[in-house]
Parts: C-alpha cells; structure tokens; sequence
C-alpha cells in the first residue's frame, strides 16, 4: 500500500462497523470480555488504533501515544537512561529538550554533551556517547541532521533517537535513514489544526513493548478523544504538508528580496548549509521559515501585532500560520549565550506556514515591515 492511501485508511474493524475510529471514553472495561484493555491508562482501542497508524506510516514495528510532545521524549530518555550514562545532543534544540537534560538528568548522573549546529558539528563531539539525540530538522535554526551518516559512523555503539516534528512521516522516514527511535510531537502536523496535546514514539517492538510499560506507570497517557482528533488529522497530513510545503518555498523565496529582511532559513534554499544532503534526504522540505527582521529598536511584540492574517502563537503546524518569536517564546529558557550558540538573534522569527493563500501572507508581513519602518522614523 502507499503512502497516500495509508494516510486516508482505517483498516481496524470495530463493532458495528463504523466508518471512522470510535471515541471509546471509558475509564475501564467490563471484565473479563475487556481484559485486553483493561484501564484506559493502560490501553485504549481508539489510542490504540492512532499507534497502529503511525506505526506503518513510520515503517516501524509498534508504536507508543503519550499526553504530550515532551511527554514522550523525556519517558523515552527515563526509560534508556541509566546513572553513568552519556548523552550527545545539539545545541539547537527545543529549549524543554535541553532543560530536561541539562537541568534534571544531571541530577541523577547523566552527563549531557552539547555539539554545534550541524551534523559536521554532532560528530565532531561524538566520543561514544550512549544515547545521539537529534532534531532531524531543528527548532527554531531549521539545520537538518543526516541520519544515515551519523548512522554510519556511531554504528551500533549508541542510540540513536530522532525527533521528527517538524519533517513528518510525509517527508522523512527517520527508521529507514537510520534512527532507532523515532518522536513526535503529534500537537504540531500531524494532528495540524491546534485542538491537540500529544506525544509520539514509534520503534522496534521489543523497545516500544517496554516503553509503553514504562509509560503505563508514569501515566503519561493520551486521552482517547485527542487520539481521535488526530486520527482525523492525520487524513489530510499527507495533502496538507505537499501544500504548505509549497507555500514556503514560495515564501522563502520572497523574503530574501524584502527590503529590512535579513537573514532567511529554509532548507530549500540553495544558501541553506544542509541544502546538498537534505535534498537528498527528505522528500519535502517542510513548513516552517525561520527570518530575521533587520530595523534598529524593532519592537518585537508590536511587529506580531501589525500582522493581519498570521497569528502569533506559542506552536506550529496547523492549518493557519503562526509566527512565533524564539528568543521570548519557545527558546525563553535558554540563557542568552545558549542562545548565541544556537544562532536564535533577538530579531530572529519563525514562520509556521499554513494552509493561506502564500501572497496574502507575504504581503501580510510586508504591510508589518512598513509600519515597523514607519515608526522607527517617526522616532528618529
């Protein structure tokens, strides 16, 4: 089957054959005919059918739902961790990410290595670390790891776990590159209309069979009605991501000639230092721009509030554009060196692209340039 009628099928036969996944809201079930499920934290069929789907379209063996994005990474790396044990990890990460290794996982004798942007930079400081924790494309910088070489020179001496947020299955199948687990946060594309707070993890099945273990006693499990939300989204995911794929490529292009416009970062680019490989790699480059915004004295939050049609909004990947400022919103947590080391300036914003019209988004923040232009003479 391929890829695009994966993402429109529900092959799981329920009773009285339903033509979408039931919402089972129940907290338990009658025994002995409900053992399988038994406690809906344990298990629930409508979860249970969203880890089905993810499953195939990741080309894993199983997979595993959580309550939230960091819900899932920090069970995954409780689970593989270990006192003594070593991570390597990127500078140019999502904040949370780092915070829960640098701030937490020390506590309990994880040491945390921290590598420049870039695959060149990753395994520049790979000395065997047991745990290689990647942002397959990162957040908010936009570089993009090559799996399959750093696949090829850890070898099978560590683990390699990719988040693959901002790629999706639509354009990166991390498992076949080379990643030994797989994450999501389904808040963003995959469910793609923010009505959701989820995790996903999906990986071979003896990894995910003791994970999902793991996760029955944290309790950090998804509800059954956000799994049917993103069930739902999940059918229009493929078509959604082609789309406003092509709106950024399109926007991307654009922003580079604005007049107050900096520096633009997008894979597609050709100028964008990961362009070569990740051509190569992913099968679309994705949703999100990331830009700076060259005036003297911008005020910030009045730039966002002179936008018309995107929205400024702490998330991404849904199906209206979001701008977000990282310095104050996702990346607020980094110190002001993490952040110089990560490349996230006081003027860099990040662009979600959704599902608009991409003229009306590009004259949307011209009209915001304008009116920034106009009040920095005003103050002159």
């Amino acid at each position: 089957m391929r890829d695009k009628t994966r993402y429109v099928r529900e092959d799981e036969k329920f009773s009285h054959s339903p033509l979408t996944t039931p919402i089972y809201q129940t907290s338990a079930y009658v025994m002995p005919d409900g053992a399988a499920f038994r406690y809906s934290r344990e298990a629930n069929p409508t979860v249970s059918q969203l880890n089905a789907v993810i499953s195939q379209l990741e080309n894993a063996d199983a997979a595993a739902s959580f309550s939230s994005g960091m819900g899932a990474v920090t069970t995954v790396l409780l689970h593989k961790l270990r006192p003594g044990m070593s991570v390597l990890i990127h500078c140019d990460v999502f904040a949370r990410t780092m915070k829960f290794l640098k701030d937490y996982m020390s506590l309990y004798g994880i040491k945390t290595t921290v590598a420049g942007p870039g695959t060149d930079n990753l395994l520049k400081s790979y000395k065997g670390q047991d745990i290689v924790y990647v942002e397959s494309i990162s957040n908010p910088t936009l570089r993009v790891q090559d799996l399959g070489r750093i696949r090829n020179e850890i070898k099978a001496k560590s683990i390699l776990i990719a988040d693959s947020t901002f790629a999706t299955p639509v354009n990166l199948k991390s498992l076949d590159e080379g990643a030994d687990i797989v994450i999501h946060s389904g808040s963003k594309f995959i469910s793609g209309h923010n009505d959701v707070i989820a995790g996903l993890v999906a990986g071979r099945s003896e990894f995910i069979k003791g994970l999902d273990d793991f996760r029955k006693t944290l309790g950090e499990t998804l509800d059954p009605f956000a799994a049917y939300l993103m069930l739902r989204g999940i059918k229009t995911l493929n078509v959604r991501m082609k789309q406003s794929g092509e709106s950024a490529s399109k926007i991307s292009g654009e922003l580079k000639n604005l007049p107050g416009i900096g520096k633009v970062i997008y894979p597609g680019l050709p100028d964008h230092p990961d362009h070569e490989f990740a051509s190569r790699m992913l099968k679309g480059f994705g949703s999100v721009i990331s830009f700076s915004v060259e005036r003297n004295g911008l005020d910030v939050e009045q730039f966002m509030r002179d936008l018309r049609i995107i929205t400024p909004a702490n998330t991404l990947g849904g199906v209206n554009t979001t701008i977000s400022h990282p310095a104050t919103m996702s990346h607020r947590g980094f110190t002001a060196e993490e952040r110089r080391a990560a490349g996230i300036g006081d003027s860099l914003f990040r662009l979600s692209v959704g599902l608009e019209d991409p003229g009306d988004l590009i004259e949307d923040i011209i009209n915001a340039m304008q009116k920034a232009e106009s009040r920095g003479k005003g103050s002159n």
